[in-house]
């Protein structure tokens, strides 16, 4: 059984590890209301993430889970100001969304035009906890 499993791009870039497919990595994994995700990945799309990663202060009280890392997307999205809104805050464009498989995960992604990393979608399986 694999799992999905959301990366913030800014927890990896402050101080996660890089992984890659292949790697067992020891995750703290906080379940996830998917309707947080479906601005920047569509319904659909959030609707199959399991579970988030953490590693800055939430979910202390969690013991790491051990898994191997089966594949990996980078999730870009546009973001603009809604038609009608009365802020100039900008928001994930619904339908904007490219996943880019990738080979290793750093934090870092090409830049691509009009849109912004958001983070990554990673594709797991439970692995025997390492030591």
């Amino acid at each position: 059984m694999t799992l999905t499993i959301w990366v913030d791009d800014w927890q990896i870039q402050c101080c996660g590890e890089r992984f890659a497919p292949g790697d067992v990595v020891s995750w703290t994994l906080l379940e996830v209301d998917p309707e947080e995700y479906a601005d920047v990945v569509g319904s659909e799309r959030a609707a199959g993430i399991d579970f988030r990663e953490e590693h800055h202060g939430q979910g202390e009280e969690t013991a790491p889970t051990s898994v191997e890392v089966v594949s990996i997307d980078e999730v870009h999205c546009r973001y603009g100001v809604p038609p009608g809104a009365t802020d100039r805050v900008n928001y994930p464009v619904p339908g904007t969304t490219v996943l880019v498989p990738v080979e290793e995960a750093d934090g870092r992604a090409k830049a691509r035009p009009k849109l912004r990393f958001e983070g990554y979608l990673v594709t797991a399986r439970r692995a025997p906890d390492v030591a």
